[in-house]
């Protein structure tokens, strides 16, 4: 029975939409497989581990009413390679799916539709809301770098979404660093719910988003997280636990401000960071007579030094940091200037973009 025939390209897309989710390895086999389910019409690719689940729409191609899984990662290596404009013809014979691509053919076996544990959606209170795609996706690139990895405390291996107050409120961190962004969300009910979006839903998310320009209409509840576009859906379980305090953080009293072009921050900080130790990745900067200074030295003693030119007259002031957690903010930002604000030697960094109301990133200091 021939299910489906369509263009690579227009089946390559979504393949690579839900591959992301589907384990390799897993102790339930069918998790390695991906549902082809095609009904009214319309064929769905689905993939799920149990905690988050990605469905993607067929956009096009001929299809007839059918159910089946088959290896996620087989089907994904086989489209890529064929030519491009390969028109592919997908035929279910009992329980293997024959695929014909111009002289090209493959046999893959198949598992039952019905042993395919699909997420379902959570019953109860919720709130749903629509969000541009470009500001959801801002959102995310902002703040997802400094989410925790593997950590042991599991509430910081992700993200908190808050609506609270006419807000929508992301933030993130690893214990080390915290990063903050928001923006106006006006809702018919001015409820207020928190959840933790884990780590892997982010990652996933923000590839789904890449240029999809359609609005994101957005359900969350207080066990699970919907976000559905054109063409996808990504279903997730948030995490279990309570986000830290993270306004807490946030520093209010630095008095030492110092106004940098970001792309000559980021430039000379990456040099610097060629010659810092590998482990520990720690600079010195220090801040004197309109100067910033950033040096650094490895356990081979080499060292980089890089100075700017800046606006300060205070008093002198030398500061250690992972050079990385300035590159990764420096490197997820769009604008022209950040605001670097400093106390003393022990406090915390904070990185603002002037004009801008809601972000805000948060770097501890280093001893070196």
């Amino acid at each position: 029975m021939s299910v489906i025939k369509i263009r690579r390209e227009q089946l390559l897309k979504p393949l690579l939409a839900v591959v992301g989710v589907v384990e390799r390895k897993h102790t339930l086999p069918i998790l390695s497989n991906l549902l082809i389910e095609s009904q009214g019409g319309k064929t769905a690719l689905i993939g799920t581990d149990l905690e988050l689940q990605i469905s993607a729409n067929l956009m096009e191609g001929a299809m007839s009413e059918a159910s089946f899984t088959v290896s996620a990662r087989k089907l994904l290596d086989i489209s890529r390679s064929l030519p491009p404009e390969t028109l592919m013809d997908l035929d279910l014979d009992g329980e293997t799916l024959k695929i014909k691509a111009g002289k090209s053919r493959f046999t893959l076996q198949t598992l039952p539709a019905r042993d395919f544990p699909q997420m379902q959606l959570a019953e109860g209170d919720g709130l749903q809301f629509s969000i541009s795609a470009d500001s959801l996706r801002h959102l995310l690139m902002r703040v997802q770098y400094a989410m925790a990895v593997q950590d042991i405390r599991y509430y910081l291996n992700g993200m908190l979404l808050s609506v609270n107050k006419g807000m929508l409120t992301v933030a993130a961190t690893d214990g080390h660093r915290l990063a903050v962004d928001a923006i106006p969300m006006p809702l018919e009910n001015p409820a207020e719910l928190d959840v933790i979006l884990p780590r892997k839903a982010v990652v996933e998310l923000v590839k789904l988003l890449g240029d999809n320009l359609d609005p994101v209409e957005i359900h969350m509840s207080a066990s699970q997280i919907v976000f559905k576009q054109a063409g996808f859906e990504l279903r997730s379980k948030v995490v279990d636990g309570k986000f830290p305090d993270y306004q807490r953080v946030i520093p209010t009293g630095h008095d030492k401000h110092v106004l940098i072009g970001r792309q000559l921050f980021n430039q000379s900080l990456a040099r610097a960071a060629i010659l810092t130790n590998e482990k520990y990745r720690g600079i010195r900067m220090a801040l004197a007579d309109n100067k910033m200074r950033i040096a650094c030295r490895n356990n081979e003693q080499e060292e980089a030094q890089e100075e700017l030119d800046i606006e300060y007259t205070q008093e002198p002031m030398d500061i250690g940091f992972n050079v990385q957690y300035l590159l990764d903010i420096l490197n997820n930002l769009d604008c022209e200037t950040v605001q670097c604000s400093l106390s003393d030697p022990t406090s915390s960094l904070l990185i603002n973009i002037p004009g801008e109301e809601y972000f805000c990133y948060v770097v501890m200091p280093m001893r070196i």
